[in-house]
């Protein structure tokens, strides 16, 4: 999949790629409609963080979940 370039389809990737690597409990609050592309690079950068790390923490979660919530609309 090309990520290069902003578009609902890749933010609807990146979201539920996220969403499966942190096996999110309360999936349903984070829908990709929620993220708009002003912020896609920043979306980008944390989906790649995520998927290049194996293991990720309780407290590394927590704080993915929240700046999930700050890039929301």
């Amino acid at each position: 999949m090309d990520l290069s370039q902003p578009s609902n389809e890749n933010v609807s990737f990146m979201i539920e790629e996220i969403k499966a690597k942190l096996r999110m409990v309360n999936s349903d609050a984070m829908k990709p409609e929620h993220f708009n592309s002003s912020k896609y690079e920043d979306l980008k950068e944390l989906y790649e963080m995520v998927a290049s790390r194996d293991n990720i923490t309780p407290n590394e979660m927590q704080a993915i979940a929240q700046e999930l919530g700050s890039l929301r609309k």
